[in-house]
């Protein structure tokens, strides 16, 4: 598979890079001009800004966009959907259809899955930042209206901390309600974007005793 990563710059970003090359994937990186970067061997790098109008071109014989999209050091400066609508644009450009992109459970509204107890907390975790899950959930929207041309999956992670590898859960239509290793959220994505069968689809992501690519 020839994967294409959208901030790969970030915590997240570089374990879908990292895991992806220890896969014997194809790799393009995108990261922003001026960023410091080690890319592993055989990593290509494409130095571009996702929230300018033209992204750099993408190879063309790349399978999947992953976006790692997230809030960046000016919480009130939209990230998520104006970068995503600018990858669209490049995927397009080049015949990409394929993108599996990370939201946020805070973005999304409450009641699935989740108990009383998680909804008080996603309130106010949605209210210390509202301009962050502004843009997450309009990247969402963006996704869902772009269905025609953009094979989208989104993934909704708990709260995101570094560790390990250790197992995780995809819940389908849920929202999650436990934290998740990065390491975990890159393994996740990257099974994700192989199988058609989550096209269309959101999922929640939480640790869990079994690791299952799709869950119901």
């Amino acid at each position: 598979m020839h994967i294409v990563v959208a901030g790969a710059s970030g915590r997240t970003g570089r374990e879908v890079v990292r895991h992806a090359v220890s896969l014997g994937m194809r790799v393009a990186a995108i990261v922003r001009p001026g960023t410091e970067f080690a890319a592993p061997p055989g990593v290509s790098v494409l130095r571009a800004d996702v929230l300018a109008d033209q992204v750099a071109e993408l190879p063309a014989d790349a399978d999947v966009v992953i976006s790692t999209l997230g809030m960046g050091s000016d919480l009130a400066t939209p990230v998520c959907e104006p970068g995503t609508r600018n990858l669209i644009a490049a995927m397009e450009r080049v015949g990409i259809t394929r993108m599996v992109a990370v939201s946020a459970v805070p973005a999304y509204a409450a009641g699935l899955g989740e108990p009383w107890w998680f909804r008080i907390i996603r309130t106010l975790v949605r209210r210390r930042m509202p301009a962050v899950y502004d843009d997450i959930e309009a990247m969402e929207r963006l996704l869902q209206a772009s269905r025609a041309t953009c094979r989208w999956t989104i993934v909704r992670p708990g709260y995101l901390t570094d560790g390990p590898a250790t197992e995780y859960r995809l819940l389908a239509e849920r929202n999650a309600t436990t934290s998740v290793h990065r390491v975990d959220l890159a393994h996740a994505l990257l099974d994700l974007a192989g199988d058609d069968r989550t096209v269309g689809r959101a999922y929640g992501l939480r640790r869990g005793r079994t690791r299952k690519a799709v869950a119901a």
